[in-house]
């Protein structure tokens, strides 16, 4: 809702995917954003105790204001406590694209969601029905990077190894921008939390920032030696982190693009995995056989580096500190490769999926192991908490998916129905919407 301050500023308070709040306004005729991150809310938080501990530190939330915020975080407040015994049952069987997919995402609100294939589109879908509800053509190569501007939700970027980026309208499939300048494939992207700039990252060596607004390249990030597989903004996004194959892992000022003096080397064991991720030479062979190598590298190396990726976003406690580039932790256990990490929304726990068929989690805190998710019957590419943090979902090789429970480590449920390896899966913001694609 949109309301207006004593400080005759034009604000607007936007509740995130995340635990906390956006807050949007205008001064002086400049659109600026700042977050509160609502990190220890939970079902018994004081929430009028918490509002005006926050309305102390915060001149833009007045007074006369206090009681509008208080009702906006009792839904967020309500969204936690809501039962965690929902089970899930197959709703809808997609054949979405002609060619293998190579990314699934959904848009917050989980109504809908996008699909990118090799077969050089991006496809929105209405999760209800199933509909298509269009095709977003015009790439010349695999669409391998998909993301909705989360949490507005109004708008699609799509990355492609025709070396540019797309940004489109959802509500009608216009093409804003076609973004060009890279000089190999583009393998990841990323929206900033406040949807004023989107990065790409490029077989290049290089990421670049692009205005939304106006379709113009604002900095380019250049020092890797290799190329650039993973990227992320901070929720602030004066920061962003971007992972290379050349083993390093760097913090970018936003405004700038220098680096923030913290590009860490992995070590010499890391730098093993990542060579062998990068794979044969792709000089020779069909355009279909040479995306399918290029992409299935990238994946690998996004699955492993996104774990250093996340671990630096999360800057209060990562396994590295990203101001030092030093090691804080290692965690150990998994009898094979780690495939993919993620934090739940509060940072204080960490879950890990393995090639030994086995996840894991941590307390971010201990570093200690608190439950072992096994069952699986192949390795498990893909690991994500629900939003709520009540429930883990994983995909496997063994062409299921498991839902589990992260304090005991028992699976709640099995959902079967593909008939191949499972590469992606997500949950809808409410936590009550899978999709799994492979």
């Amino acid at each position: 809702f949109a309301i207006k301050s004593e400080l005759n500023i034009d604000l607007i308070i936007v509740l995130c995917f995340f635990k906390g709040i956006i807050l949007e306004y205008v001064q002086g005729g400049e659109v600026k954003t700042k977050s509160i991150d609502l990190l220890d809310l939970n079902a018994t938080t004081d929430v009028g105790a918490l509002v005006e501990d926050i309305r102390k530190a915060e001149p833009l939330i007045t007074a006369s204001r206090k009681d509008q915020v208080v009702h906006l975080i009792l839904r967020l407040q309500e969204k936690l406590g809501q039962p965690v015994d929902h089970k899930f049952h197959l709703f809808k069987v997609l054949r979405a694209h002609i060619l293998p997919l190579t990314n699934v995402a959904f848009n917050k609100s989980g109504s809908c969601f996008i699909t990118g294939s090799y077969d050089r589109t991006c496809k929105l879908w209405d999760t209800a029905s199933g509909e298509e509800l269009r095709s977003l053509e015009g790439h010349r190569n695999v669409v391998y990077a998909i993301a909705f501007n989360n949490p507005y939700g109004d708008k699609i970027a799509t990355g492609s190894f025709d070396k540019t980026c797309k940004l489109w309208n959802v509500d009608t499939g216009k093409c804003y921008y076609t973004f060009r300048g890279h000089t190999a494939e583009i393998v990841c992207l990323s929206f900033n939390l406040q949807s004023t700039l989107v990065a790409t990252g490029s077989m290049d060596t290089t990421a670049k920032l692009w205005d939304i607004q106006n379709g113009e390249e604002v900095v380019r990030l250049t020092g890797h030696s290799a190329e650039i597989i993973a990227l992320s903004f901070n929720t602030t996004g004066d920061r962003i982190i971007t992972g290379s194959f050349d083993h390093t892992v760097a913090v970018w000022d936003v405004g700038t693009g220098r680096t923030q003096g913290c590009t860490m080397v992995i070590s010499p064991w890391n730098q093993a995995k990542m060579q062998a991720c990068k794979g044969p030479s792709m000089e020779h062979g069909s355009e279909h056989s040479q995306n399918q190598a290029l992409s299935k590298q990238a994946a690998g190396a996004q699955n492993w580096l996104l774990a250093v990726v996340q671990e630096l976003y999360l800057l209060l406690f990562g396994l590295w500190n990203a101001l030092t580039g030093k090691r804080v932790a290692t965690l150990s256990g998994h009898d094979d490769e780690v495939l993919d990490v993620c934090f739940d929304y509060t940072g204080q726990r960490i879950a890990t999926a393995s090639a030994d068929g086995s996840a894991r989690v941590y307390d971010a805190e201990t570093k200690k192991c608190i439950a072992k998710l096994e069952g699986h019957g192949g390795e498990i590419s893909k690991i994500c908490f629900n939003p709520q943090g009540s429930r883990i979902l994983t995909a496997s090789s063994d062409k299921t998916a498991r839902l589990w429970d992260p304090q005991t480590g028992q699976c709640i449920q099995i959902l079967e129905g593909h008939n191949d390896e499972i590469f992606s899966c997500a949950f809808n913001y409410k936590g009550n919407i899978i999709i799994t694609g492979n």
